[in-house]
């Protein structure tokens, strides 16, 4: 009984040091632009990721960001993936993977009947993290946030 206590714990202490720590290896920071938006204005997410050293995003399976439901802002689907976001696919040494280094904007409209105050976009996206010089890959899911502030007023566009 022992020994099969004392396998299972090495076995356990063994898994954290051979599998990467998920939440070192995509940093998420989301902004919405503009911070302060009125009923009827357009506005964009902006999402700048950073990979840990070595670590690469590979567009298949897919790279996917997705928003929780927001009564507030309205966009044009629910998920946008690589090819929508028109992000750029690089090659090393005949492996393909996302070229991330540029921030992601992802545009939306703010609805007309949305409710004046501070609130909060939720969302996360869902990729397959590959480590070349360790040798493993890993699919994932990270949650981000970002917070606005909308106006009771409706945007007037120029003409």
């Amino acid at each position: 009984m022992k020994r099969y206590i004392l396998l299972t714990i090495m076995v356990v202490l063994l898994s954290f040091f051979l599998f990467p720590d998920e939440e070192d290896i995509l940093k998420i920071e989301a902004s919405i632009s503009p911070k302060r938006l009125s009923r009827g204005q357009e506005g964009k997410v902006i999402i700048n990721l950073t990979l840990k050293d070595n670590i690469t995003i590979i567009p298949q399976p897919s790279f996917i960001i997705e928003f929780s439901p927001s009564e507030e802002l309205i966009f044009p689907k629910n998920f946008f993936t690589a090819s929508d976001l028109e992000i750029e696919i690089l090659e090393e040494n005949g492996k393909e993977y996302l070229n991330l280094k540029d921030p992601i904007e992802i545009p939306f409209t703010v609805n007309l009947e949305a409710k004046r105050g501070d609130h909060t976009l939720e969302g996360k996206i869902k990729y397959f993290a590959c480590s070349s010089k360790e040798g493993w890959c890993l699919k994932n899911t990270s949650k981000f946030s970002a917070s606005f502030y909308t106006r009771s007023t409706i945007f007037k566009k120029k003409k």
